[in-house]
């Protein structure tokens, strides 16, 4: 497969996964159709060497794994991404009248968006609806395949200060138009109920959020780049999901994570610093007729691929970066450190990955935020609060990260599949921190 394929089908995986539940829709039908049967945290779980399973909390965050056929002396080699990325919500009562005939939705932000993207341009809605069957509740994936709102921009006549740096009221400047008075109060949840084919009164919950309809593309005259919604962190998710799925899963427990909240600070029940990891991984050791002590003694030797895209210097705005830690679009998978510990990755990390890349003949950069600048956290650092093991957290380098269309370069998807089908299909023997062996 070349890199501009890879890129075609990464862009078709983000088309299909409008929210977080649709991520984790798309991702359990492609483990499904590998063979992979799925686990419900409810039941019991009875393992068979040789098969892949996967689990699903909240329908947001999945974890799938799979058992070698031979198992002794095991260890867990595990990726993680997240499914969610930031956009707004639509609250519990969701419209606001006028002024005049004008109807509005009333929004709010998930996580931290770059707000002027999301003004003037087609939007819609996707999520998850609880919908009242006969005496239970079931929850239904709802998308709305239309364009059907805009937030549209106060033009410039109004408000000469538009582009001196006017900061947006998320209460006033953005909410977002759904109609100019063929529809009145009750609308909304009247259109959900009919594309759903229930009654209004059936509807008992939602949690739906706003969609850039803005199709992913493969861009540039020598086709350098690709441009969608969802980048940050859907091309980690989709990479990493398929180097674990063209690993031979031999000699050890291979894990793949796809978190949802990490936009929000991930501390909920389906987040990287859930029990979510934890849990599945202990269930994975009882199934397996395997002792708490040979749980830790499991731990103790696992490594975790945290993947969440970083920051590539921006050509306006080079003075953004630090002078040497820099890093760049097409030129493969980044390692993010950072000294007080937001990012996970130590010189005992970096080094594993960095031979990881090696063995897979990708290039590999190294980031560090300017020392006078803040940078964010991600998946790793968060989830060793529950599993502790050595971790690295690493990514593709992107431009204008927490845009509603976000840029990076079309090289680096195919490098960080190439990446993480060779960690997966490596066999990483770790003695506590002294010595690691590749096999």
């Amino acid at each position: 497969m070349s890199y501009t394929d890879f890129a075609h089908s990464l862009t078709a995986f983000i088309q299909d996964c409008p929210s977080m539940f649709h991520s984790v829709a798309a991702i359990a039908k492609e483990l499904k159709a590998k063979g992979f049967s799925e686990l419900r945290e409810k039941d019991s779980w009875n393992l068979e060497a040789g098969k892949g399973y996967y689990t699903i909390r909240n329908n947001s965050s999945i974890i799938a794994f799979a058992i070698p056929e031979n198992l002794t002396d095991y260890h867990f080699q595990m990726s993680a991404a997240h499914t969610d990325s930031p956009t707004f919500k639509i609250k519990a009562v969701p419209e606001l009248n006028g002024p005049a005939e004008y109807l509005r939705l009333n929004v709010e932000a998930y996580g931290g968006m770059i707000d002027s993207t999301w003004l003037d341009r087609p939007l819609t809605i996707a999520g998850r609806v609880l919908v009242e069957n006969e005496d239970r509740l079931e929850s239904r994936l709802f998308y709305m395949d239309e364009d059907i709102l805009t937030i549209p921009n106060v033009p410039i006549h109004f408000n000469r200060q538009v582009n001196d740096g006017y900061a947006f009221n998320r209460q006033i400047d953005l909410m977002p138009l759904f109609s100019c008075g063929e529809m009145k109060k009750g609308s909304f949840d009247a259109m959900v109920a009919d594309v759903l084919g229930v009654k209004v009164e059936d509807i008992k919950g939602k949690d739906l959020f706003l969609v850039n309809r803005q199709k992913g593309l493969l861009w540039g005259y020598k086709d350098e780049f690709v441009s969608s919604p969802k980048l940050d962190d859907l091309e980690c998710a989709y990479t990493t999901l398929q180097g674990f799925l063209a690993s031979a899963h031999k000699d050890k427990i291979d894990v793949y994570c796809c978190f949802d909240n990490e936009e929000v600070g991930s501390n909920t029940k389906q987040g990287a610093m859930s029990t979510f990891l934890k849990d599945t991984l202990r269930r994975i050791n009882a199934g397996l007729g395997k002792s708490e002590e040979d749980y830790m003694r499991a731990v103790s030797k696992s490594f975790l691929v945290s993947a969440d895209n970083g920051h590539a210097v921006h050509p306006n705005h080079p003075e953004k970066t630090d002078e040497g830690n820099t890093v760049f679009m097409n030129k493969g998978p980044i390692i993010k450190e950072a000294a007080n510990q937001k990012y996970t990755t130590d010189a005992f990390s970096r080094a594993v990955f960095v031979r990881i890349c090696e063995k897979a003949g990708v290039p590999v950069q190294f980031f560090a935020n300017r020392s006078d600048i803040v940078g964010g956290s991600t998946l790793g650092n968060l989830s060793n609060t529950q599993v502790s093991v050595h971790a690295v957290d690493i990514g593709l380098a992107q431009l204008a990260m927490h845009s509603s269309f976000e840029t990076g370069g079309a090289k680096d998807p195919y490098y960080l599949y190439e990446a993480l089908k060779t960690y997966f299909n490596t066999v990483i023997d770790i003695d506590g921190a002294d010595t690691v062996t590749f096999r």
